[in-house]
């Protein structure tokens, strides 16, 4: 299911996964939300970002604005998938750009799928080194 939601735009399942995510989510307390970003190339290959697609569903449920502007996605690397774990970290080091405008913030991160968690540390990194009070991270699915 979550391979066809991320790949093959069955895009209509955003909205039950959000409703299972904000079923398990218990700290509210967020000034936003924002989407694991992708890089600009993929995404107009893909035609859209799977991660903003729950983060804006998440948000509806969770009455919180999404925030896709907060992160960007600098450089485009290999997919994450394709690597092995070790690899991973250093694939996503330093490629995610956080907006100043993330200063002060309570921040959740929103992902489809975490395997390893370093994508998600990476914006968290890229949230905090611009001031970003608090961020925490959510996904719909945890991968082994």
């Amino acid at each position: 299911m979550l391979h066809a939601f991320k790949f093959e735009r069955h895009d209509f399942l955003a909205v039950p996964l959000a409703k299972l995510m904000a079923g398990v989510t218990r700290d509210h307390d967020f000034d936003a939300l924002v989407p694991v970003p992708m890089h600009p190339a993929r995404q107009r290959r893909r035609g859209y970002n799977q991660a903003e697609l729950l983060a804006r569903a998440l948000g509806r449920e969770l009455s919180l604005p999404c925030n896709p502007a907060l992160v960007k996605k600098s450089a485009e690397r290999k997919t994450q998938s394709t690597l092995a774990r070790a690899a991973r970290a250093g694939n996503v080091r330093g490629v995610f750009e956080a907006s100043a405008a993330a200063h002060g913030l309570s921040l959740l991160v929103v992902d489809d799928i975490c395997t390893t968690g370093e994508t998600l540390r990476a914006c968290a990194l890229a949230l905090i080194e611009r001031g970003a009070s608090r961020v925490c991270a959510i996904s719909a699915a945890k991968a082994t």
